[in-house]
């Protein structure tokens, strides 16, 4: 019988991000004849562990902070000896980058997940992008992410995969099922959601700046996330006046607030290949992104799925959404949209060709 082929993927938890969502679905549905899946986590916590399948072994190194998790880290790679290393997490990325070269027997992998020159801007963090070519394989997600490692860290073309995110339709079908309209969307009024971390990255300070144009119109804008930006953004509702703005925190089932919604909208300043805006098509909502790095353009089919705008303009944003909101649009073409190009079969097949090639 032909040995599996070991992976350790690696991620720092296993909370409710892109990244997580992601190395989940992939850990989920490999094929058990040809791969045995593990995932090191820095720590044994969040909401996609109640997803993963039992069969898929943690490792739980116990390190709470970044810095100081890549000697246990290496210390587990030595012990396990797998045929490949599977990093998912930037910073952790460029600081395994550096010993690769002690493991002559494994492949590394590293899967980035943001255009790096705009997301890592500390000196000390940037100095390890210098040993990125030592990975065998480096996975980006969109034409701006490989254009970005080309340029701005010289990383050599061949190295590079390009592999869309993954959609798990059946997954987001059965968090979808039996679910009603949110109590706080009412009936007489139209609801765009927003999701995300609220951090500067996401740019949620600008869609609330757009919001300030609809307060005498029926318009709710539902923003679902936490993070380090939430007293600032809370603040700037207050001195915008801004009574059609509600901010829910993490949401266990953001699917509810999408399927029901009548416009999703990603204000991000960048992006690696958004989550979010595929689920949100994967729901059958429409979508109004800013025309921001991380691969819009290759998500948006203009009038199918969604539009694309400038969201520091704020009244032209404002006045796309208002155009939008009194539109019509088929949610089965717009499911169709995400369906044909980015569902899980689809991507699945890229990751073990790359996998079982490598």
């Amino acid at each position: 019988m032909k040995k599996k082929i070991s992976i350790i993927f690696i991620l720092p938890d296993l909370e409710t991000g892109g990244a997580e969502r992601i190395v989940t679905t992939i850990a989920n549905h490999l094929d058990r004849e040809k791969f045995d899946p593990k995932i090191l986590l820095l720590r044994k916590e969040g909401g996609y562990l109640d997803f993963l399948k039992e069969d898929v072994e943690i490792i739980d190194i116990k390190t709470p902070r970044i810095r100081h998790s890549l000697l246990p880290i290496l210390k587990e790679i030595r012990k396990r000896k797998p045929n490949i290393v599977f990093s998912g997490f930037g910073e952790v990325n460029a600081y395994l980058a550096l010993f690769i070269k002690f493991f002559p027997k494994t492949k590394f992998i590293a899967r980035e997940t943001n255009v790096v020159s705009q997301h890592v801007t500390r000196k000390e963090i940037r100095f390890f992008y210098k040993f990125y070519n030592n990975y065998h394989k480096i996975i980006c997600q969109s034409d701006d992410m490989q254009n970005d490692l080309i340029e701005s860290f010289k990383i050599k073309k061949e190295k590079i995969v390009k592999i869309n995110n993954p959609v798990d339709f059946e997954f987001i079908d059965e968090k979808l099922e039996n679910t009603t309209k949110p109590e706080s969307f009412s009936d007489d009024y139209k609801n765009v959601v927003a999701v995300g971390n609220l951090s500067f990255r996401k740019g949620f300070d600008n869609l609330l700046k757009v919001f300030s144009h609809f307060k005498n119109e029926k318009i709710k804008l539902h923003i679902l996330g936490d993070g380090k930006d939430k007293a600032v953004l809370h603040q700037l509702k207050l001195d915008l006046k801004l009574e059609n703005v509600i901010f829910h925190g993490q949401q266990k089932n953001p699917y509810q607030f999408l399927k029901f919604a009548d416009l999703f909208v990603l204000s991000s300043r960048y992006e690696g290949f958004p989550n979010v805006l595929l689920e949100a098509g994967a729901c059958g909502t429409y979508s109004l992104a800013n025309n921001c790095p991380g691969g819009i353009n290759e998500i948006i089919q203009p009038k199918i799925n969604g539009e694309i705008s400038d969201i520091e303009n704020h009244e032209e944003f404002a006045e796309k959404l208002r155009i939008i909101l009194n539109a019509d649009y088929e949610k089965e073409e717009i499911r169709n949209s995400i369906k044909s190009r980015f569902s899980k079969e689809i991507i699945l097949k890229k990751y073990e060709d790359l996998l079982g090639d490598i």
